[in-house]
């Protein structure tokens, strides 16, 4: 366990394994636990290194404005400070936006990139059918935030994982501890929501974008996770589409030894 100051603010971040370098990037509210269940089969053949994003857990809270671009930021920085890139990068939910951002940016950082379900609802035209999907989501998210801001931390997560996360019934089946987690960062997430850009990929430059990279989704997640996802594919030159059976938006969770071995064959064969 270990802290590095990069751009102003500490981030607490652990290194195990041997290998090419592995970074995971957590998704909103979570932390770098919610890797624990896949970081030892991973370790066996990497450099693995998990972290804590700003304003999250560990890491320096209230430092800096809880932009998208800002954690791309910190992660190029993290990086090159701990002497990770370039790396392959596997993002969970916010975390996967993180990745594919910096992908757009800074792709000599990046090997490979393996992207969960990114909530860029922006990505979807406003005249594609399934973009009341986006609507709806965007309206729970703003119903959730609402809360949060107006000091209803705890209703406002259960209600964004229940409607539009994870489904009705997942807050109860969280472990105390995953539940306290959330509520505690929810600061975090309602900054990372005031981003207008928050959604929103450049898809030119992501077209431009040459690297391995392989998007995934799960089948049971929530219906407008899919569609973005596979928009993201069909954006990307060498992007590898790929469906979870049984998964939802936590696969690394749910699914650990299915989503770590499914890492490991993807950059073996890259």
């Amino acid at each position: 366990m270990a802290r590095v100051r990069v751009r102003g603010a500490e981030l607490f971040h652990e290194v195990v394994g041997e290998g090419e370098p592995l970074v995971l990037v957590h998704g909103g509210l979570t932390d770098h636990y919610t890797w624990q269940a896949v970081v030892p089969a991973l370790a066996e053949s990497f450099r693995v290194l998990v972290y804590d994003r700003r304003g999250h857990s560990a890491s320096t809270r209230g430092a800096g404005r809880g932009t998208r671009r800002e954690h791309e930021d910190d992660l190029a920085a993290l990086l090159q400070t701990l002497g990770f890139a370039p790396a392959h990068v596997v993002g969970n939910s916010f975390g996967a936006s993180t990745a594919l951002g910096l992908a757009v940016r800074r792709p000599d950082l990046l090997r490979t990139v393996i992207a969960h379900e990114p909530p860029l609802l922006g990505v979807i035209r406003g005249d594609d059918p399934v973009h009341v999907l986006m609507r709806a989501a965007q309206d729970g998210i703003d119903a959730a935030v609402a809360l949060i801001l107006a000091g209803e931390a705890g209703e406002g997560v259960r209600r964004f994982t229940e409607e539009v996360a994870l489904g009705p019934g997942s807050w109860e089946a969280l472990p105390d501890r995953v539940r306290a987690t959330l509520v505690a960062n929810s600061r975090a997430f309602a900054a990372e929501q005031s981003d207008p850009g928050w959604a929103s990929l450049d898809l030119t430059r992501l077209s431009a974008c040459t690297g391995p990279a392989l998007l995934t989704y799960g089948t049971e997640s929530p219906s407008w996770l899919p569609p973005v996802t596979v928009e993201l594919s069909r954006t990307m030159r060498r992007a590898e589409l790929r469906g979870l059976e049984g998964a939802g938006h936590i696969p690394h969770v749910s699914h650990p030894e299915v989503f770590a071995a499914m890492v490991r064959r993807f950059i073996e064969a890259a």
